[in-house]
């Protein structure tokens, strides 16, 4: 079965290959039925030999078959004219010209807009009704004139809807793809634009080492001529300050990907953001609002490096506020001091109305989980068991030097 679908699949790609080929193999094939119509002859007629007038009618099918891709209207015009030289010279239809016609009606239906191709077929076929009842014998209402006005109309009705289909297909597809490119486009915007707030926080850190640094100095200018004893402690906190700046920004090499602040109208900050030290604040206001907060610390609080400490009050208040848009009223938040640095994780219900497949729009969680990434650490959210949505952080407690270098 494997090796017949692509027997067929090759075989079908050949065809779209070598369109005019195939059309004249499908001409080709019409002669040997029309032949043997002939000889055979219809219902309540003898059998003959092959006409000159007959071999015209099955050139001028075959000749239109060919060639239908390429001259479609042509083809039609030269078989709907066959079709009428033969009724007058034999008064006899010919059965591979309506098959001929048939085919050729239904490509031209797909290939030009509705109007024209109903207009074209109600043309020719009042040609072809009208000829059939004057020379080809019959009454107006005889099944046999009726019959071609039927065949003709089926044959550009299921063209026009074949035509239409492709062209419904054809929007779909490109709507999906523009979807798809813009909310490409969504996300790196939104990345940047974190990246961008990460470098931001991560200014006032570095800004409040250098002045801690500067402060240092200075004080150890001033008493190394009076208390040299203090410093030594001096300088070991310039050293311990130096190598905190040092590793923040190696953290986050290359994190911007523009920069807005290059005129000076920032100013510039003395005291580093807060992390989670601003995290009770962050309950409170949540809980102003509405959001009521399981709280839960494990193991002992501890300094963390500025960078983490600033990543994990984003990721909390990022997931804490999800919760209130999406969630019940309530969620449990979760902060774990380890021995490797410290672990986040929310933890709410959300409403029966909020879509299974997701929340909003998803950029949320990629701000994040550029913020995890962005010190070393690593992100989960999803729906867990029972309808419940979880955020994981694991941050750790020492940035590597070359993480987005």
């Amino acid at each position: 079965m494997e090796l017949g679908g692509v027997r067929e699949t090759r075989w079908w790609q050949a065809a779209g290959r070598h369109p005019q080929l195939c059309d004249a193999v499908l001409g080709l094939a019409l002669v040997l039925p029309a032949v043997i119509a002939v000889r055979v002859g219809g219902h309540g007629e003898a059998p003959r030999m092959l006409g000159v007038t007959d071999a015209l009618g099955i050139a001028a099918a075959v000749l239109a078959v060919t060639f239908r891709r390429r001259h479609i209207r042509a083809g039609l015009i030269l078989a709907s004219l066959a079709w009428i030289f033969v009724i007058i010279v034999q008064h006899d239809r010919q059965p591979i010209l309506m098959v001929a016609l048939v085919l050729l009606f239904f490509t031209h239906a797909t290939r030009s807009d509705r109007r024209t191709a109903w207009a074209t077929a109600g043309g020719l076929a009042t040609l072809i009704y009208v000829s059939g009842v004057t020379w080809g014998g019959g009454s107006w209402w005889g099944p046999e004139n009726l019959g071609a006005l039927a065949w003709i109309g089926m044959a550009t009705a299921v063209g026009d809807a074949t035509r239409s289909r492709r062209a419904y297909v054809a929007e779909v597809e490109e709507r999906a793809r523009r979807a798809e490119q813009s909310r490409d486009e969504e996300a790196r915007r939104r990345v940047v634009e974190e990246r961008v707030r990460i470098a931001r926080e991560l200014h006032d850190v570095v800004a409040h080492h250098i002045a801690v640094i500067k402060v240092q100095a200075t004080g150890a200018k001033h008493i190394l001529q009076h208390r040299p004893e203090q410093v030594a402690p001096a300088l070991d906190h310039i050293s311990r300050s130096s190598d905190a700046v040092l590793k923040e920004i190696a953290s986050v090499v290359g994190l911007l990907r523009s920069s807005d602040d290059l005129d000076g109208s920032a100013s510039p900050a003395t005291e580093p953001t807060r992390g989670l030290a601003r995290l009770s604040g962050l309950l409170d206001d949540l809980a102003a609002a509405g959001l009521r907060v399981d709280h839960r610390q494990l193991g002992t609080a501890r300094e963390l490096p500025a960078l983490v400490d600033l990543a994990a009050f984003r990721i909390a208040q990022e997931a804490l506020t999800n919760a209130q848009k999406y969630g019940e009223g309530t969620a449990r938040l979760t902060v774990a001091y380890t021995a490797g640095g410290v672990t986040l994780e929310v933890t709410n219900q959300v409403r029966p109305d909020v879509p299974r497949s997701g929340s909003g729009s998803g950029y949320g969680i990629v701000g994040m989980r550029e913020r995890a990434t962005s010190t070393g650490g690593r992100l989960t959210a999803g729906p867990a068991v029972g309808g419940r949505f979880t955020v994981h952080a694991d941050l750790p407690s020492a940035v590597p030097a070359g993480v987005l270098s």
